[in-house]
């Protein structure tokens, strides 16, 4: 086995294959399967989209004891076992035949995505790795963010060839027989738990750590940006049209975003090596509300610069694009970086609520700020805000944690 620092790129690739696989076929499939399921079980929008909200949920509530499941060395059992059973719930999913069972498959998905998902594998990477996490965090990113463009072409000509049962069936035979054998061969020899010392020590340490400043600070900076990266998506198509956009515009546009965060990863892969890490976990969250700005801005140059909203709509698909892919690594590294490399897991699974809360409250609350006069104007200033406000809690929590490692 590779020396502790030196990063293992066969568990690292095989690792990134199982998160492609997993995100595509859960995350990015089920806005496949809408309107089929829509059809065949009677269902308005609204009740389609809460089984979707309900995985988010059920996962969020699921993260503290799976990330202590984890710190304790047991990911080889956590991981296998979530892969199991999302193919488990994608084999029932094909067979259901009533909105109860509709609910009941996706609450059980979100306990399987709690187990399969960035933040157990992120885990997993800084327990294995200490000294060459980022770099291992950054690469699953890199090739994860691809999920869509590979997932939702796959998965669409599954349905349209198979129908869409039939589809999740072949989706479920890419858990049985990658992900989950990925898991169980790639995670032997778990580097051991907290049993190695008193665990009433253990747990001491855990609580201390959810009482300090720079905790409480990270867990505001990654629940207010989760909140921000989830209130657009659902919304950017309405808003880009309010912003005088062509629909071909207002469709480019959000699909250009998810090309723009794979460059923004692959350019911190190529280039990390040459920046502090203080710095870029300071300038990346920076970007988010930058692109915001940009955005409410455009329709103010409506009169004054011929062109102008639509290149101030494209810098925002720059700043915004590259802020969201590369946030991703600055929310799954911190918690090591500035708070503590043994308890990570559980110390990122105490944010697993608040943050499936923000996740679900935040695309919400920017559909209740529009109005017919103001557009979403009053939702992108609060979530400009929030960006700014969740940029100084980090930086904040960034010089207690540095002042204190002195």
């Amino acid at each position: 086995m590779p020396r502790p620092s030196e990063l293992d790129q066969r568990l690292i690739l095989g690792l990134s294959l199982a998160q492609l696989i997993t995100w595509g076929s859960v995350f990015y499939t089920f806005a496949l399967l809408v309107e089929p399921i829509e059809r065949d079980l009677g269902l308005g929008r609204a009740q389609t989209a809460l089984a979707f909200s309900l995985a988010l949920l059920v996962e969020g509530f699921c993260a503290l004891r799976i990330g202590r499941w984890i710190d304790q060395g047991q990911e080889r059992l956590v991981m296998t076992g979530g892969s199991l059973l999302v193919g488990c719930c994608l084999l029932l999913h094909g067979a259901i035949t009533a909105p109860w069972m509709f609910y009941a498959v996706w609450a059980l998905l979100g306990v399987g995505m709690s187990a399969t998902l960035y933040a157990p594998v992120f885990a997993v990477v800084t327990r294995r790795f200490p000294d060459q996490f980022r770099r291992g965090i950054i690469t699953m990113t890199f090739l994860g963010g691809l999920a869509s463009t590979v997932f939702i072409p796959l998965s669409g000509w599954l349905i349209a060839a198979a129908g869409w049962r039939h589809a999740l069936w072949w989706l479920a035979a890419l858990h049985f027989l990658v992900c989950a054998p990925l898991h169980a061969w790639l995670l032997r020899g778990a580097p051991p738990g907290h049993a190695a010392g008193p665990a009433r020590a253990a747990g001491t340490d855990f609580r201390q750590h959810l009482r300090s400043a720079p905790f409480l600070l990270i867990g505001v900076f990654v629940v207010l940006v989760m909140g921000v990266t989830s209130a657009l998506p659902a919304h950017m198509v309405s808003l880009l049209r309010e912003n005088g956009l062509s629909q071909a515009w207002a469709i480019t546009v959000p699909a250009s975003i998810g090309l723009v965060q794979v460059v923004g990863r692959a350019l911190l892969y190529f280039f990390e090596h040459h920046v502090d890490v203080h710095t870029t976990n300071r300038v990346i969250p920076c970007l988010l509300p930058a692109g915001l700005a940009c955005l409410l801005a455009a329709p103010w140059l409506a009169g004054w610069i011929d062109g102008g909203p639509l290149a101030l709509t494209l810098l925002f698909v720059l700043l915004y694009g590259l802020g969201n892919g590369m946030v991703t690594i600055v929310k799954g590294t911190v918690m090591a970086q500035y708070i503590d490399r043994h308890h990570v897991a559980s110390l990122n699974g105490a944010l697993g609520v608040p943050t499936a809360l923000a996740r679900a409250v935040a695309p919400l609350m920017l559909g209740v700020l529009w109005t017919r006069e103001a557009g979403y104007s009053h939702g992108l200033m609060v979530l400009l805000a929030l960006g700014i406000l969740a940029v100084a809690a980090l930086m904040q929590a960034q010089r207690l944690a540095l002042r204190r490692a002195r």
